[in-house]
This record gives C-alpha cells, structure tokens and sequence, in this order.
C-alpha cells in the first residue's frame, strides 16, 4: 500500500552494472551491482537533474526503495515533494553499494574498493546514459551517515562530477566518532582471538540469525579500518590503529585515519566546496555519536573558507531521520534545475 493514493506515482526501474573495477580486491565483492532508479510522474528521465542517494552503513541502496508501515520510502518522498511543488523533478539513483565488511564510506581504498571511482566513473554514466538526464553542473550526491560522509568528501574530491551534495550527520571529528568505540570493538575480537577473520566468519555463519549489536559496530570499525588505514597483505586490509591488548593508539595508524576525516579534508579543499551550488550539512543536536560536534567544527571551517553552504541543527539524534531530506532534496534539485 502507497502511503497516498492522491500523489502521482512515479516509476522505479532497475539497471545493473557489471563493474570493471570491483571484484579482484581482499574483500571478493560481487561487481554486479543493482541500481534503482526514480523518475518522478509524467517523465522519462530526459533532461533531469540527476541526485544519487548513499546510504548510511549496513545498508545498500535499493533498501531505500522498500515499503515502510507508517511512513515513506524515498520514491514515496519524492513523488510527494514534486507533486507539492516543493521540489524540482530529477532523477535520483540508488546503488547497491554493500560489501562484505557490512557497508561503505564510498571513497577509493586498497582493501575495501574503488569506490568513488565506482561511482562517478560507472553508476554516473550508467544512469545518464539510459535516462539522458543529469550532465556537467546537472549533478547532486546525498546521503546520512556513512552516507554523508560520502556525500561531503565527494563534493571535495570529484567537484568535476558533482555540483550540489547533502550530507546528513555525516561521520566527521574521528577521534570522538570512533576512538569511544576501540575498547568494545576489542572485547567483541577477543572472543575470537583478536582475529578479523574469526570474527568475520562467525558474522556470516550467523546470517540467519539476529546479529548483535556489539557484533554491528565491531564490524564498523573494522570496515572504517580498511578504509581509512588499508593493508592489502592482511585479511580483508584490516589493521586497527590501536594496540589490541592495552587499546593505546598507534599515532602513524589513525594519523591515516585522520587524513579521511572531513575536518582535515575541507580546510584544503575549500575551492571544490566553493564551486558546490548547493551544500547542505544538518545534524542532530543529541547525536548519539557525537557527529554533532564534528558538524559544528565543519560549519566554522565552512564559514571562514567563504564556503556557502546551508547548516542546520535539529532536535533529534541519530535514528530515523529520513525527515530531513524533506530539507536537502529540494535545495538540492532547485540549485541543478536553475
């Protein structure tokens, strides 16, 4: 059942891309990958901005499409947008971006994947080319969490491919995002020896059932170490920047780790933000992960690099949030339609 049946619907097609650039790193991933599309009621794609949606971790884009009791799915969110006037028709696209290691930051990395080449080298031409939409300054990125994070770091690095980005409670401030998580992420690897690959084997023997929370963030810190810190001659890439028995950091670790951080990132990439026509960061103001402080950091480095951007706190934490982009999409397919 559609959460209206007032609002012109619009259609959901699927494409497939068999990547050339996924498949032969430590992880194996599968380089077929889905990619939902939406195009809004009344279009067939041509001449639209195109925004690509990322999602946040241990999830992959075509989830975004699913029934939701109670509330809307982001196709259901857009038709309404559009059919209120609050938005713009685009196209928005929804890779399936999942990995073995449970989800991604969407950046290039030794262990993890070519992602952002993936990206904006594939799923971008890909999409433009079966629905003749979005093109040079026609092109937005969004996502939450994991998925702003890389949301944020595209909008520094490919600024030839991407022209507006949202980034809701994005990972940003690393040493108050992850570091809290080190001691837990420890005491989960000791149950298997210290071992990513005990650990790893035990998460996808239990695919059937409930998988432990302490067991999911484990996993994220493990997927954030093959990101941000890869060693290609180790299972998977994994190395964690701290000691595994006293969990002292291990400065020439999460000095890498500190290289992808957002507020390391943006001071030295303030022309690409500049040349964004729309930047959005929101956060909630009680972020369970702290990300509102890191947020806060960006706003002002934002500020004093002459960055035009929109930042907005909201009274919530990290959960649920989808709301937001009732905010982010519109501005977003204003900036690319103008």
């Amino acid at each position: 059942m559609r959460r209206s049946a007032t609002v012109p619907a619009g259609s959901v097609q699927r494409l497939v891309l068999d990547s050339r650039r996924l498949g032969a790193g430590p992880l194996g991933d599968d380089p077929r990958r889905t990619i939902l599309v939406h195009v809004p009621a009344g279009h067939d794609g041509r001449g639209l901005p195109l925004l690509v949606d990322l999602v946040g971790f241990m999830s992959g884009g075509p989830s975004h499409a699913n029934w939701r009791n109670f509330g809307e799915n982001l196709p259901e969110r857009l038709d309404r947008l559009v059919h209120e006037g609050r938005m713009a028709p685009c196209v928005v696209a929804m890779p399936d971006c999942f990995t073995r290691l449970g989800g991604n930051q969407y950046v290039n990395s030794a262990a993890m994947g070519p992602w952002m080449d993936v990206i904006c080298d594939e799923v971008v031409p890909l999409v433009e080319g079966s629905f003749a939409c979005g093109g040079a300054g026609r092109r937005g990125v969004f996502g939450k969490s994991s998925g702003g994070y890389g949301a944020l770091v595209h909008a520094m690095l490919r600024p030839d491919v991407w022209s507006a980005a949202a980034c809701h409670a994005g990972d940003m401030g690393f040493e108050w995002v992850y570091l809290p998580d080190m001691p837990a992420t420890l005491r989960v690897l000791a149950k298997h020896d210290f071992s990513p690959e005990r650990f790893l084997a035990h998460v996808e023997a239990g695919a059937a059932r409930k998988l432990d929370g302490r067991d999911t963030h484990a996993l994220m810190i493990l997927a954030m170490a093959a990101t941000y810190d890869p060693d290609p001659s180790v299972f998977c890439g994994i190395r964690l920047p701290v000691t595994l028995d006293t969990c002292e950091i291990i400065p020439d670790r999460w000095a890498n780790w500190l290289a992808w951080d957002p507020l390391t990132l943006a001071p030295k990439h303030l022309e690409a933000l500049r040349s964004m026509k729309a930047l959005f960061v929101d956060c909630g103001d009680r972020d369970q992960y702290n990300l509102v402080h890191g947020a806060r950091r960006l706003h002002a480095i934002l500020g004093r690099g002459g960055v035009p951007h929109r930042y907005e706190e909201f009274p919530d934490d990290h959960s649920g949030i989808d709301y937001r982009m009732d905010e982010s999409l519109p501005a977003l397919a204003a900036a690319l339609s103008a």
